[in-house]
């Protein structure tokens, strides 16, 4: 996908490049879109783990460990980002990042009290996913560290 745009990737060019015959391929997948559904399900599953082991660590040093890991894999995001073929992406991405959000926000209590559940958490998902995709697409000078620190310091203010 760092090379071609996944709308473009086909069948064959996944089976040629990872020395396989189509039939291998259909024996693990139905098409590209579930061999990416299935990769993108992957990532997401470390990543869960990730948040579960680093559950007691404040909120700076758990954003620089999520902006480390898509550094670490940024050849595998930075493409789902940037291609209009992979919106699948962005909403489960979307979606596990505001399920992540819900396990640590009270909006019964303090002040956020009173906002609707779907309009918080959307609003929050939405820019953590907006300045992911800053991050990944190289559209930010700022480092991976500093990033993640100014991302938390938000995210402290409004939880």
């Amino acid at each position: 996908m760092s090379e071609k745009d996944f709308d473009k990737i086909t069948v064959k060019d996944i089976c040629n490049r990872a020395n396989v015959g189509n039939r291998t391929f259909y024996l693990h997948y139905l098409d590209k879109f579930d061999l990416l559904d299935k990769l993108i399900e992957e990532h997401l599953a470390e990543l869960k783990v990730i948040c579960r082991q680093k559950k007691d660590k404040g909120l700076v040093e758990g954003s620089i460990i999520w902006f480390k890991y898509f550094e670490q894999n940024k050849s595998f995001f930075s493409p789902l980002f940037s291609s209009n073929g992979t919106i699948t992406f962005r909403n489960r991405f979307l979606q596990f990042v505001i399920e992540e959000i819900k396990e640590k926000v009270d909006l019964k209590n303090g002040k956020n009290k009173g906002i609707s559940e779907e309009v918080f958490f959307r609003f929050l998902g939405m820019a953590i996913v907006g300045v992911m995709e800053l991050y990944m697409l190289d559209a930010t000078s700022e480092s991976t560290d500093s990033i993640a620190e100014q991302v938390s310091i938000l995210l402290e203010r409004n939880l």
